[in-house]
């Protein structure tokens, strides 16, 4: 697919093969690594699985935004395919991409407000969370600033030590 047909909502549209490896890229940037629950540099391998079973699960959604017409960030949704309809989802940006275009705070804004209206409008979600670490405060504040509320904490393991974990959730029509 291309053109309209592959374009989402909001400036986000499916991902492609030809997405794979620049995502990939994206996702090992330090900055990105370091607020992530997987922080050491992810292989070719170890990215290729992960691709092709994201990409074959009915129950996940792998979609690239695109701020002013460049691709700069990836957000992920699972749960898609749930009764209840409880979707959980991530994302994360082309830090050093958007960074030198001076862009990262209005893409961010953009990729969060296309994710929610995406979860919402196109999937039909009931509820839309996920999980962020306690120190990524940045990510915190702005989960909040969109109505986000904190449901629960709790710790979980990241490289072989606890950390706390914070869970936000918003719901239909808050």
């Amino acid at each position: 697919m291309s053109g309209a047909a592959n374009r989402a909502d909001g400036g986000l549209r499916v991902a492609r093969d030809a997405d794979s490896e620049t995502l990939r890229r994206w996702r090992n940037h330090p900055r990105v690594r370091a607020v992530s629950f997987t922080r050491h540099e992810i292989g070719p391998a170890e990215h290729a699985a992960w691709w092709t079973a994201v990409r074959a699960d009915p129950d996940r959604r792998l979609l690239v935004h695109e701020h002013l017409g460049v691709p700069c960030g990836v957000v992920t949704f699972s749960g898609v395919t749930t009764p209840d309809r409880a979707l959980a989802w991530g994302f994360y940006l082309d830090v050093e991409g958007l960074d030198a275009r001076r862009q990262l705070m209005p893409a961010w804004l953009a990729l969060e407000r296309a994710a929610v209206a995406y979860a919402f409008d196109v999937l039909g979600a009931r509820t839309l969370g996920g999980e962020t670490l306690a120190t990524n405060r940045p990510v915190l504040a702005l989960h909040r600033r969109l109505g986000f509320a904190i449901v629960r904490r709790y710790e979980r393991d990241v490289d072989g030590t606890p950390h706390q974990v914070v869970w936000t959730e918003l719901s239909r029509g808050t």
